[in-house]
């Protein structure tokens, strides 16, 4: 059985681990190539699970740990907050980047220049139900920092 002691520091590692997972899938495995804005919503993901392990590996401090799940809970809620940025830019609620990304790795070339394709901010790739990856990181994104601060608050209080 879990301990309750890890289940916000676990809950903040696995939660952005799994949405960048997602992204990095949807990328690599079905061909949708990030924005520039969707690479912006990876970036606090990444912070998130290593400010996470860095927690679960410093247990033993019991402040520590906490101080560290509480950014990683942060760090995941600001991905949230770049999600609903991109979602209202593909809903054209506001104007995002004037600039498109090729999401190209590697030696540019102009035959690479030339092949890549150009991914606009403001058309979503893909879409469920109307909402699209940016709308639903930013879901999972929030709901998971409110579940993490809630486990680390009720923690807190059975503590007392």
């Amino acid at each position: 059985m879990l301990n309750s002691r890890y289940a916000a520091p676990l809950l903040a590692l696995l939660a952005p681990l799994i949405l960048y997972g997602g992204a990095l899938v949807s990328q690599y495995g079905f061909g949708l190539h990030p924005c520039e804005m969707c690479y912006w919503q990876r970036w606090p993901h990444q912070a998130a699970m290593v400010l996470a392990a860095l927690a679960l590996l410093l247990r033993r401090n019991e402040g520590a740990m906490r101080t560290l799940t509480l950014l990683a809970a942060l760090a995941t809620a600001v991905s949230g907050a770049i999600g609903i940025f991109h979602a209202g830019v593909e809903y054209g609620f506001w104007e995002g980047l004037t600039t498109c990304s090729t999401g190209q790795s590697g030696p540019i070339t102009l035959d690479t220049i030339m092949a890549a394709p150009i991914i606009r901010c403001d058309v979503p790739q893909w879409t469920l139900l109307g909402i699209s990856l940016a709308g639903f990181n930013a879901i999972f994104s929030f709901a998971a920092a409110a579940l993490v601060l809630t486990l680390l608050r009720r923690r807190t209080t059975s503590a007392a």
